[in-house]
């Protein structure tokens, strides 16, 4: 019997949770290295330049940032599960060769494929949940999505950092990756349903488009499109954040004898609220909007990296790594929504590969600049600049951007 197919997340709840669930074990992969990984580098392989430190990042990020690219071309093309499925066999060595890398060249190894591993399997559960949602809710969905990721992150950086404590940095916190690795594969396989048919669905309820090129739409959506173009900046920015959050932060903490156990809770209170955060910012910004909750989030994000820059105990730090959080919230769901708003059905998917192109290029961008500003002037004013930088984005979808969402009142 062949099931027909419906709009809605109430007509898809299980298998938009299915989904929710296989992205926690996405965000969970990037979670395993979250804290244990810039400790590795300067306690196993003696790193001491930052620029040297970040090159894993920088490798992840140019990995996913292409990826992305391709894994929207792929899913239009292909459908989505093919796509989910080929993510997670990448992604199944990547634990292994982090706990028994003899060197750093093979972590930046291992980071290649994670970052290829995450471009595909990221990317595919953003597109496959709004297919499933349609047009209302995909605020909502984006919440719930990216909450579900970032959760992981968070819980997962704070889990291995206890390990670490109490087994040392390998392998024991590798172990995790592993598993929700396994578990992740299994799930696409024999439990995750293809949408592609949920998208031709929605097609049938917009106006008809003439048929547009993949090169269009990637044009489009890096420079041409106002909106698109604002929330690719913008994402460029906010993983630029990111990075400086992953690297940076934790060797901020260690470097003023802040204890391991300890970096780990302060390195998870930034994923944390950006996870819990997204569950309230994607369903808002479907009642008042996606621009506002930009501008604002871009600039909450700029405030609360000058708190970290200038704080100089736990509390001042821990406060900074929850604004960061809150500020991302605010943004992150809401720039996938707003691309989403103006892509059509028919090449959404190719415009939403683009987008996490740009953002994602964000850690080669900030690993490289920001790599090299740590190395001459020292951590606080990378953090510094980081900061300004930010604003200045947030001053870009100010004048740039136009209002995506039509809000639907009463």
């Amino acid at each position: 019997m062949t099931v027909p197919v419906r709009l809605g997340l109430r007509n898809n709840l299980a298998q938009f949770g299915l989904l929710v669930a296989v992205n926690a074990l996405v965000g969970g992969m990037v979670g395993q290295e979250r804290t244990v990984l810039p400790l590795l580098a300067r306690d196993e392989f003696g790193l001491t330049r930052y620029t040297a430190v970040l090159t894993f990042v920088i490798a992840f990020g140019a990995a996913k940032a292409v990826t992305n690219l391709a894994a929207g071309a792929l899913s239009d093309r292909y459908g989505r599960k093919p796509v989910l499925i080929l993510g997670w066999l990448i992604g199944l060595p990547v634990p292994l060769i982090l706990i028994l890398a003899p060197t750093w060249g093979w972590v930046i190894a291992a980071n290649l494929l994670l970052g290829v591993n995450q471009g595909l399997t990221w990317s595919t559960t953003v597109i496959m949940k709004i297919d499933l949602v349609g047009p209302r809710r995909r605020g909502l969905a984006m919440g719930l999505n990216e909450a579900s990721g970032y959760l992981a992150v968070a819980v997962t950086a704070w889990v291995t950092g206890w390990l670490a404590a109490r087994y040392g940095l390998r392998p024991t916190p590798f172990l995790v990756g592993a598993a929700y690795a396994a578990l992740g594969l299994g799930l696409s396989v024999f439990a995750v349903q293809e949408t592609r048919q949920h998208a031709a669905l929605e097609a049938t309820d917009q106006p008809s488009v003439p048929p547009i090129s993949t090169r269009t739409v990637i044009a489009d959506t890096s420079l041409r499109e106002p909106a698109l173009s604002a929330a690719s900046q913008a994402g460029l920015v906010n993983n630029a954040n990111d990075a400086v959050a992953w690297v940076l932060f934790p060797l901020l903490w260690a470097s003023a004898g802040v204890s391991m156990a300890t970096i780990g809770i302060l390195a998870a209170l930034y994923p944390a609220m950006w996870g819990l955060g997204q569950l309230v910012t994607g369903a808002w910004s479907d009642r008042v909007g996606r621009k506002p909750l930009i501008v604002s989030g871009m600039f909450l994000q700029a405030g609360s990296l000058a708190i970290v820059a200038a704080a100089d105990s736990i509390w001042g730090w821990g406060v900074g790594a929850i604004g960061l959080g809150a500020g991302t919230a605010l943004v992150y769901p809401t720039l996938l929504a707003a691309v989403s708003d103006v892509a059509h059905p028919s090449w959404r998917a190719t415009a939403i590969g683009t987008y996490r192109f740009w953002r994602d290029a964000g850690f080669v961008v900030g690993g490289i600049a920001i790599g090299l500003f740590a190395d001459t002037g020292g951590l606080h004013p990378a953090i510094w600049a980081t900061a300004a930088l930010t604003a200045l984005s947030g001053l870009v979808v100010w004048v740039r951007m136009y209002e995506t969402h039509v809000v639907v009142r009463g």
